[in-house]
């Protein structure tokens, strides 16, 4: 009887706190009071967790969004006066030569920060999960072509090939139809930057049971058996591609984006044979 009335009651404590209703009781038993007790403490001390979670991620929030707004203005001038700058020497001509090549470094540098500072600012909200991804059922060969169809400027400006293959247009995943664009354009970027010149770049779509594959295969450089596993880590870049531009974000960006959907990312290369990214959409 006691056995059954104390069942009871345990389970009455654990359904009022999983709806916020729990109370301690005027229970005589010493056990069971006990227990109510330590109850009582454990669901105050998770709320007040909770509610610094809650407060520090509102602290971070503030913070992104004032990092954001506070650097948008100087690199914005920084670009006007560059541009200003390098009208005026070209009027000057060639004397000034040194002079030309010290103001596009500056401005590289000025993109760079740009780039820089937006990246942080995508990785710092999905990481507080101030931005939700929201994966909606879709076609996936729509978005790869659009995505892939914004870098061609940048792949012909580089003197590379980006090709599209044949693929299933009714393929169907889950995904988020911007935050997807952006995890396949970081890969893009990296399969044109990383890319031997007049070479070809093939974009593919493959349909499995349970997965939908976006295939992005490079010729290039290649990368390490040692480095295949710490090429997603924030900021990390290879020793080998110091020189080439960028700031270790994006491959970093796209695995986040990707797991956020059910998905993931595989990388299949040789050191010195090129790269294939290969994008895992959930079908669902």
């Amino acid at each position: 009887m006691f056995y059954n009335r104390t069942v009871r009651r345990l389970d009455k404590m654990l359904d009022d706190a999983i709806n916020g209703e729990f109370e301690e009781s005027d229970f005589t038993e010493t056990e069971l009071s006990r227990l109510e007790a330590k109850w009582k403490h454990f669901l105050s001390a998770s709320q007040l967790s909770k509610e610094q979670l809650d407060q520090e991620r509102q602290n971070i929030e503030g913070l992104v969004a004032d990092i954001s707004h506070q650097t948008r203005t100087p690199i914005a001038n920084l670009k006007l006066y560059s541009a200003l700058l390098e009208e005026r020497l070209q009027k000057k001509g060639d004397a000034l030569g040194e002079e030309q090549e010290l103001l596009q470094e500056i401005i590289a540098q000025t993109e760079k920060l740009e780039f820089l500072v937006q990246s942080l600012t995508k990785m710092s909200r999905l990481e507080s999960n101030m931005i939700t991804v929201n994966p909606q059922k879709g076609k996936v060969a729509p978005f790869v072509i659009e995505t892939v169809s914004q870098m061609q400027a940048t792949a012909r400006e580089k003197r590379r090939c980006l090709e599209v293959g044949e693929a299933n247009g009714d393929c169907m995943a889950l995904f988020d139809v911007k935050w997807t664009k952006e995890a396949l354009g970081n890969i893009l970027d990296n399969a044109v930057k990383y890319s031997y010149e007049d070479s070809t770049i093939q974009v593919s779509i493959r349909e499995y049971e349970l997965y939908a594959a976006v295939s992005v295969k490079n010729e290039g450089i290649g990368i390490s058996e040692q480095e295949s596993s710490k090429i997603f880590g924030r900021f990390y870049r290879s020793e080998k591609v110091l020189q080439k531009e960028g700031v270790g974000l994006g491959l970093y960006l796209a695995r986040e984006i990707l797991q956020r959907e059910n998905g993931y990312i595989e990388v299949r290369s040789k050191e010195g044979n090129g790269a294939e990214f290969i994008l895992y959409l959930w079908k669902g």
